[in-house]
């Protein structure tokens, strides 16, 4: 952390992101169910009566994104405690010039390839060794290769489908990770959601009829399960499943597998950005860039 003496100890923090600068505060949330943490990824601020006895992590991997910049000004202008996470860019110079605690991640990596160093950032602000240590036995725990083979051989079955990734509502962060590595490295359309919620009410939307099948059709579904989500959990998915199956739709199975909750997370990420990348490797896309997103950062000036 530059100037850390002007960081003090708080248990409630805010952490405001957008894309791939807000996935490491959402896993935060698998990680410590308990933790007091907002995360915000919209303009300005949230409606809470207590941000002055928060922590505000500005969080840009590239230091510039307009929605965080404009967090980041709200806080200022409120004289909220505030801190900064990013590559460079806007942010990294504001915290320069007003000496506040920052932290400069490595450059030149798209932000969704930068979680583990975003997760130690925050970490490091909220003065947790116990996390930081426990992710940085990952490197010694998980090996990529591993997942190697297995992703090609997802991306091969989910090729010609739309994915939609299912988990328990406690794993969702790792869903929509999945989801989104799958729409900026692999270009394709892709969904989540979670259960129970998704019982009541997107699942009949899959209820194949033959006036709708040409809608619906194209869905693939992967459930993300994990031993330690509640029996009834366990057992929505089961019928879930089943239900799908009956009216045709195919189903993968991707068990979190890891001793601890972040080789849990990481087994997953790693895993998905295998999927990802086979699935632009097997359209002929480009898997890293994501030139949709930047001519609309252009368009909106």
């Amino acid at each position: 952390i530059e100037n850390p003496e002007k960081l003090g100890g708080f248990k409630k923090f805010l952490v405001a992101g957008m894309g791939g600068s807000h996935l490491a505060a959402d896993l935060l949330k698998i990680w410590k169910p308990d933790l007091d943490l907002i995360v915000w990824h919209n303009y300005g601020l949230p409606p809470v009566k207590d941000l002055k006895e928060r922590l505000v992590i500005a969080s840009s991997y590239s230091g510039n994104t307009e929605e965080t910049v404009g967090a980041f000004e709200e806080a200022k202008k409120r004289r909220l405690p505030l801190a900064v996470i990013s590559s460079g860019g806007k942010l990294t110079t504001m915290a320069h010039m007003l000496r506040l605690p920052h932290v400069v991640v490595p450059s030149h990596i798209q932000p969704r390839m930068a979680t583990g160093y975003m997760l130690k950032a925050i970490l490091k602000f909220m003065g947790d060794r116990k996390g930081l240590e426990e992710l940085g036995k990952l490197t010694e725990d998980i090996h990529p290769s591993w997942h190697e083979g297995k992703g090609k051989i997802l991306a091969r079955r989910l090729r010609g489908s739309v994915p939609v990734i299912y988990s328990s509502e406690a794993n969702f962060p790792i869903a929509y990770n999945w989801k989104t590595k799958f729409n900026e490295t692999g270009k394709i359309p892709a969904f989540c959601n979670a259960f129970p919620e998704l019982n009541h009410n997107e699942m009949t939307g899959f209820d194949m009829k033959k006036r709708t099948s040409g809608l619906s059709s194209r869905f693939h579904f992967v459930f993300l399960r994990d031993g330690d989500d509640e029996p009834k959990i366990k057992r929505r998915m089961n019928v879930t499943e089943k239900l799908l199956k009956k009216r045709g739709f195919k189903t993968e199975t991707v068990n979190l597998a890891g001793k601890t909750v972040w080789e849990k997370i990481f087994n997953s990420l790693v895993l998905a950005d295998w999927t990802a990348y086979y699935t632009a490797k097997l359209y002929g896309v480009e898997p890293e860039e994501v030139p949709m997103v930047e001519e609309f950062k252009k368009l909106i000036g």
